[in-house]
């Protein structure tokens, strides 16, 4: 069985230990993985963009336990989705609206019994003290409805949506990967070439195929356009910042 992490936590202050060390403490035998833990703070978007490039690269049964949780402590609540194949665990803040649009057929089950949880001192760290222990119980085979009842699930994010016309796709940047790719809201496709700030640039196969010191495009592991500059950060050659507009030729 495996438990796959995805938060913004960091590796500075242990607070990815303790997640760990609680999860083992209920299920020795469990298998730890990490996605990231390097979620820019707060951002809810990027966590799930990140999950839904990855989730389902993991083998069938799989429990992803995902924190990127600004209204920790709040009256967000905490949830427990369970898909055909996997089953995700978290705050209901969005986290998981991407991977659920593609899933579609889901149950959602509210964190409730208090028999999950860890008692709890203060109600900052919802990660180590409710979705920890309960991911780890699911892990041993507890059922989800034992964790709660069924409720509707709330899609909550405001995710900008791609314009197609008939000759071109026009998206925005959402994100940014670590070697400064600007990673567009623009399923991958066919696209002969792309505009950015009204100048036109080339969509290569692979990233050394492009032009040095230019903008190009590319369909990137994300399953989505990327723009870049091959063997450089693009953000910072050309100050690509997050809802710049961006069209991708047909």
């Amino acid at each position: 069985m495996v438990i796959a992490l995805l938060t913004d936590f960091g590796t500075k202050d242990g607070f990815v230990g303790a997640v760990k060390g609680v999860i083992l403490s209920i299920n020795p035998s469990v298998q730890i993985v990490d996605i990231t833990h390097e979620v820019n703070s707060f951002d809810i978007l990027e966590g799930a963009l990140i999950l839904k490039a990855h989730y389902s690269y993991f083998p069938e049964g799989s429990i992803f336990v995902c924190v990127v949780d600004p209204g920790v402590g709040s009256e967000r609540r905490g949830i427990v989705v369970k898909t055909k194949k996997y089953i995700f665990v978290g705050p209901d803040n969005g986290i998981f609206d991407l991977v659920l649009r593609e899933e579609k057929e889901f149950e959602t089950y509210l964190i409730e019994n208090e028999r999950f949880t860890l008692p709890r001192r203060n109600n900052t760290f919802h990660g180590r003290d409710v979705f920890a222990p309960v991911s780890a119980y699911l892990s041993r085979g507890v059922r989800p409805e034992l964790i709660g009842r069924k409720i509707e699930y709330t899609f909550r994010l405001d995710i900008p949506g791609v314009k197609e016309e008939e000759d071109y796709v026009e998206g925005v940047i959402l994100y940014f990967d670590k070697f400064g790719n600007g990673i567009t809201n623009v399923p991958c496709g066919k696209y002969r070439e792309g505009e950015f700030r009204g100048d036109r640039f080339k969509v290569v196969n692979f990233f050394l195929e492009g032009e040095r010191d230019k903008l190009n495009g590319v369909c990137g592991s994300f399953g989505l356009m990327e723009l870049f500059v091959p063997l450089g950060s693009a953000r910072e050659r050309f100050g690509l910042k997050k809802g710049e507009k961006v069209r991708f030729f047909k």
